[in-house]
This record gives C-alpha cells, structure tokens and sequence, in this order.
C-alpha cells in the first residue's frame, strides 16, 4: 500500500489526512488534526509559524507511528500571506496575517504608481486590501530594515516546505494570489515589481503543482522516523478544493471560512467588465485560471456563533435561523462589505449595519444567523448572475464543495436563490485536491478527467434542487 499526506492548513486549523487507492476508490484517513488562528503580537496580527510547523511535525511522526509512511507529502494553506527570508534563509520579523490593519491606505499608494485599470489588466486580480502587493507595500513603509534585509520571499505554504526540505520553490496557484502575477505570462510581473519598488531577486519563477521540491532534510527525517519526498500541490487550498470538483463545467463554490465562487478557464479573464464586476484570475492546477470572486462565506456565521452567552452548534443555529425566517421577513447585508472583515464584535457589526442602511435591526440572535444565511445565498445569486453576464456562459448548476457543503440549511437557500441544481460534496475537497495532484505526480493517476472521476465514485454527492 502506498500512501501520500495531504497537510491542509485553513485559518482557524490543520488536518494531516492520507490517502491512497482501494479497489480504484480513493479512501481517507484523518491521522492528526490542530488549532490554528492568528494572534496579537508586537501591536500585529501574526500566524505562529513555528508552532505551526511543529505540528506539521507532529502530525508527520505519527503517521510514522502507525506504520503508515508517506511516499510524498505536500501542504496547502490560504493565499496572500508570506515570508520574508535573509540571505542565510532565516525568517525576518513576524508573518503578518491578512486580517491585520497595516494594509490600510497601501491600495492609495500603489495608486500613485498604477492605475486600478492596468493592475488588473495586468494581473487580473481583484482589489482585497489585504492582497500581497499592499502587504509588501506595507512592509517597505513600516519595516524598512527588514524590507532591506529580504533577499527571498515565500508565500506560507512555500515557506514550511522549506523548512521540510531546504529547498526553495515558489508555487504557481499561491503566487498567483499576490496581485505580482502576470495573468498572461504565468510568470512574475517584473515591471510591476521594479514599479512598485519590489526587489527582483527575491523571486523565482513559479513552479506547477506536481513538481517535486526534495527530499525531507536529513535532521526532519530523524525527527519524523522516515524519509519522504515533498510535492508542490495546489498550494493554495482553494485551488486544491478546485481539482476536486466532480460535476465538469459547473460553477463552483469552495465554501468554507471564505466562500470562493466561479469556473475554471483556459485563459484569464481581464476585461474592464470583469474588473468592475470584481472577479479575480488565479492560478489553478495545469495552467488553468479559476476565474472566481472572494465572497465573505462561513467568517460571519462562525464569527456570531462565537459570539452566543450559551454555545450552539450549527445544527442549533440552522434551526433558530429557520425559526425566525419562518415568522417574518428578514433584513439582509452585503456580506463583501469591510465592515465584516474583522470586527471586534460581528452582533454589533451586523446591527450597525442593518441600522445605517435603512433596514430593521435583527431582535434577536435567530434573525441575526437568519439575515447572514439569506444574505449568503443572495450574494451567490447575484455572483452567478454576473459571471453569465460576463462570460456569456449559462451555467445549469453549481457545485458546493469543502467545510460548507454540509450545511443542508445554506445548500438549499442557494438552490432557491439561484434557481439551479446545487450539488453539495465532498466535504474534504482541499486535503482530496492535494492527494489527487500527488497521485498525478507519481503516476498513480493519468490525468485530470481520471482523477474527478475518481472523486466521483469515492464520496458522496447530494443533490438539492430549487423550491418555492
């Protein structure tokens, strides 16, 4: 039996999960599981990094401990976030998470140098205050000397196989979410970089997934008790949770923390009307673009459930949404708005904004839960309506895959919103995405068509469709 470790890092955990073939199935194993969430240090919002990576480790001994050795491993996490290296390839300062507030007013700056129109038509990416153009603008403003010290930099995913391997490699899918990334050329944009004031050199030209990075460093495999190698998957998980979606030619909706919605293309897409309509370009698996739009997803329901006196679980929060949707009309918010991004508090966020544009303040916590459900589902239809009108496509149904997929409550309000066929699983599509590019890689499985049929024949998908 041979087995390949899929590490999928998301912003509030990490799994370790093993996947192999079983009579041409694809089978799991979720070996170790971890707490993740960014934390206040020096005034900041950081990732903590070298926890991180000793659960890494963690989770990689134990796999050895019950005799069930990877051939490879490959690891996948959120975009935009990076590391700076020096040049004895240490980490400078602390690595900032996405969430934190230096970014503010870096989106003006970059301004003065390009306009929003050839950004885009450059990069195709869409404009996130916290993309890592105004990151690293940040940096050059704020930490000047560690700016000037840099001589590598890493998006996370790349950085902790780094320090598996010794062996540095920038990976197509996470790069392709910096807004540095030439849409066209798959490759750095180095005008951009020497407009912006960015270094060249700390760049390399971004690898696809499937490549392998190396061997684990000799001390790592002592550590561990094995040897393996380590693969670039689609590091960024969305682009993981992309190759697993089985339904072909379907919208897509990889729900999770984020809710990322759209379809996969040959070529980007960067005309002025997908910029005005703020859909992004990113890198996918074989070259591919996932023409796409960052909507606030699960964040807001996760945010007010921590929120509660007494903890529910989500069942108990679907029902109290039902309940009050059941008596009476709800108010809903636009879940892109910054408001909601990283409030102190999400209750009051919701109320302020409900108040401040018109509309009645939920009474009580089921109209709150309620309002952000609804709110959920008229955002994915107003995205599918965009992305017909931009693309000129018709798309007859949509894909639900990753965490969110197992909300019933969510599958059906998209269903009635939108007016197409959802189909909701796998539930494990980052960590299956990651296996998937491993097997390719290792000649386990031939192609992408072989691979999402496999999908298909392995996990269950479960079909809602449209109501009232």
């Amino acid at each position: 039996m041979e087995w390949y470790l899929g590490i999928d890092i998301g912003a509030s955990s990490g799994r370790h999960i093993l996947g192999w073939l079983e009579d041409g199935k694809l089978c799991l194993e979720e070996i170790y599981r971890f707490e993740n969430g960014a934390k206040e240090k020096n005034g900041r919002l950081c990732w903590e990094m070298d926890r991180l990576f000793s659960e890494i480790l963690a989770g990689i001994r134990r796999c050895g401990e019950l005799g069930k050795a990877p051939k490879t491993v490959s690891i996948d996490t959120w975009g935009v976030d990076f590391a700076l290296l020096d040049e004895d390839g240490n980490l400078l300062g602390d690595t900032v998470a996405y969430r934190d507030s230096r970014t503010q007013g870096m989106d003006k700056k970059a301004g003065e140098r390009i306009s929003s129109q050839e950004l885009y038509e450059k990069t195709g990416i869409q404009k996130q205050i916290f993309n890592t153009l105004y990151q690293l603008l940040a940096v050059k403003e704020q930490e000047p000397e560690h700016f000037k010290k840099a001589e590598h930099f890493l998006m996370v995913p790349d950085y902790l196989q780094y320090l598996l391997t010794g062996v540095r490699k920038n990976e197509y899918t996470n790069a392709s979410t910096t807004q540095l990334l030439n849409a066209q050329t798959r490759d750095w944009d180095y005008d951009l970089l020497e407009r912006m004031g960015i270094p060249q050199k700390w760049f390399q030209k971004p690898e696809q997934p499937g490549t392998i990075v190396g061997e684990f460093l000799p001390e790592i495999a002592e550590k561990v008790g094995f040897s393996a190698k380590v693969v670039l998957s689609p590091s960024h998980d969305t682009a993981s949770a992309v190759l697993a979606v089985p339904v072909p030619g379907s919208i897509y909706i990889s729900s999770g923390t984020w809710s990322l919605m759209g379809a996969e293309l040959k070529a980007p897409n960067c005309t002025e009307e997908s910029r005005r309509c703020n859909f992004t370009n990113e890198g996918g698996y074989g070259g591919t673009i996932r023409w796409l739009k960052n909507i606030m997803g699960l964040w807001m329901l996760q945010s007010l459930r921590r929120e509660l006196p007494v903890k529910k679980s989500f069942g108990e929060i679907c029902q109290l949404a039902q309940q009050a949707a059941a008596q009476g009309e709800i108010p809903q918010v636009d879940v892109n708005d910054e408001t909601f991004l990283s409030p102190k508090s999400m209750t009051q966020a919701v109320d302020e904004w409900c108040r401040s544009h018109g509309q009645p303040v939920p009474k009580n916590e089921g109209e709150r839960f309620a309002c952000v459900y609804q709110s959920l589902a008229a955002c994915y239809r107003d995205t599918a309506k965009e992305m017909e009108e931009v693309s000129g496509r018709k798309f007859n149904c949509i894909n639900l895959v990753g965490g969110g997929s197992q909300d019933e409550y969510l599958n059906q309000l998209t269903a009635n919103a939108t007016g197409k066929t959802v189909y909701a699983g796998p539930t494990e599509a980052t960590a299956i995405g990651n296996i998937l590019c491993q097997m390719m890689s290792d000649g386990v499985l031939s192609s992408v068509e072989e691979a999402r049929q496999t999908v298909k024949e392995s996990f269950p998908i479960h079909t809602f469709t449209p109501q009232g």
